[in-house]
């Protein structure tokens, strides 16, 4: 059974800092591609940002400079650091695993977590 377990949300002034955890089991972890998802009302679900097996990353433009993502495979775990927070950044973040090139022609798979909510206060 493949669970992802968010942690780390919570209210936070503007400027300040949080950082999310995922914690992942069930799959092979260092074959995924691992991605912090967010979800304000309103509004459609957005890529934050995603790291490859291999560490590569990706951001959209509006968090960089300001987040960051990293894994630790020893932990089958995904955190994304966010610093310099705004009230824009609102939003439940989610965690994603999904099967990256290492892969290779197995079965794909596409996990998602529960979310944990980030509030920014202005």
């Amino acid at each position: 059974q493949v669970q992802l377990v968010e942690s780390g949300g919570g209210l936070v002034q503007a400027g300040g800092s949080l950082r999310l955890s995922c914690a992942a089991s069930g799959i092979i972890f260092s074959f995924s591609v691992m991605g912090w998802y967010r979800q304000a009302p309103g509004k459609q679900r957005e890529l934050v940002a995603a790291i490859s097996s291999g560490g590569s990353t990706n951001y959209v433009d509006s968090v960089k400079g300001r987040f960051t993502i990293s894994r630790d495979n020893a932990k089958n775990t995904v955190y994304l650091q966010m610093n310099s927070l705004k009230p824009e950044d609102t939003a439940v973040y989610y965690c994603n695993a999904r099967s990256g090139s290492a892969w290779g022609t197995r079965t794909p798979y596409d996990y998602w977590g529960q979310g944990t909510q980030v509030t920014v206060s202005s």
